[in-house]
């Protein structure tokens, strides 16, 4: 089975209602993770930890759904991973 690999990271926003980070240079970068579950569980331990903050918000990114740009298709999807 392929890795689904997912990216957690969070930061401060300008705005709560955006999701522009008001400093790109201290964004929280919690780590990369092999399955969804996993990502998931850190981001909520992530997010559970700032919550009184309401600038503060956390991000899963699906990593394996990145394309390149200008492409139509990717790799990635052409091997379903």
């Amino acid at each position: 089975m392929a890795n689904r690999l997912h990216l957690v990271f969070g930061g401060e926003l300008i705005d709560p209602s955006t999701t522009k980070f008001k400093d790109v240079e201290n964004i929280d970068i919690v780590g990369i993770f092999p399955n969804y579950q996993a990502a998931y569980d850190a981001w909520k331990a992530a997010a559970q930890r700032t919550v009184d903050d309401a600038h503060t918000r956390y991000f899963i990114a699906h990593l394996h759904r990145l394309r390149e740009e200008g492409v139509e298709a990717s790799i990635t999807d052409a091997l379903d991973i």
